[in-house]
């Protein structure tokens, strides 16, 4: 980790990030149950968890600073331009926390602060 900085966050998801969730989440859950997800994400307010919960709550792994994603989000973080919230889906029978758009810019988030908290929509 690099150290603590500020990070600036857009109020809300970018119509873009719920395309993107579309297309992950239908590789999951079929189309019906796909769109229904997606539309209770539109309508969840948008609320807050530190990154390293969300991390071990998803069990993903942290992408290395290698990843052309999770580097061009570091270097939006470093240039203060607002990043999107994430979107998240509580995984019940999993017992986890479904990344369903975000995950690069989580990654990118934890190499500058673990403990940084991380506005979500979450359903």
């Amino acid at each position: 980790m690099t150290g603590k900085i500020n990070i600036s966050w857009l109020s809300k998801p970018e119509n873009q990030d719920y395309a993107a969730a579309m297309s992950y989440l239908s590789l999951l859950y079929d189309k019906k149950t796909t769109a229904k997800l997606v539309g209770q994400l539109k309508g969840a307010a948008v609320t807050e968890f530190k990154a390293k919960d969300i991390f071990r709550a998803s069990t993903l792994p942290l992408l290395g600073i290698a990843n052309s994603h999770v580097l061009r989000d570091k270097k939006k973080i470093f240039l203060k331009k607002k990043l999107s919230p994430i979107l998240l889906v509580r995984d019940s029978q999993n017992g986890k926390v479904v990344i369903a758009d975000g995950y690069h810019r989580m990654c990118a988030v934890y190499y500058y602060d673990e403990d940084a908290i991380i506005p979500c929509q979450i359903i």
